[in-house]
């Protein structure tokens, strides 16, 4: 998902585009301005710690765009192209080491586990809004 500030700073295919040009296929996506209790459920593992209610205000304070990708290792290697949740902590190359610098602002959400991401696209999407399709350019990224 890219956050409000990735969206608000206009990054949004800036983004997309790093994950097309790796060669991951764009599943379905969405702009969505979260309510505070879709922002609450997305977070729900981190309600018990202190930055909770700042955490969910942003996260609803402007659009979102909800995205899934689908491609070998996705949510390993997805992670790997978002960088450390802390920019500074980043690597150069990194979404968040190219583009962001504070924690609170770190432009992107990518699910740490497939069985998170199964849970956050539940919660994103309905099962009609995903795609299903084959890239006439996977022949020339797998063998």
């Amino acid at each position: 998902m890219i956050k409000p500030d990735g969206v608000q700073r206009g990054l949004v295919s800036e983004i997309i585009g790093r994950f097309e040009r790796r060669g991951y296929r764009l599943v379905a996506m969405k702009l969505v301005q979260p309510s505070k209790q879709l922002a609450e459920q997305h977070y729900d593992d981190l309600r018990e710690r202190s930055f909770f209610p700042v955490l969910t205000d942003f996260l609803s304070s402007s659009p979102v765009v909800a995205m899934v990708w689908s491609g070998e290792d996705i949510v390993v290697q997805g992670r790997a192209m978002i960088g450390a949740t802390n920019p500074l902590k980043s690597a150069p190359g990194t979404i968040r080491g190219d583009l962001a610098i504070v924690t609170g602002k770190n432009i992107i959400h990518g699910s740490d586990s497939v069985e998170s991401a199964e849970k956050e696209i539940a919660l994103w999407f309905n099962d009609d809004e995903l795609c299903t399709y084959e890239k006439c350019t996977e022949t020339w990224i797998y063998e």
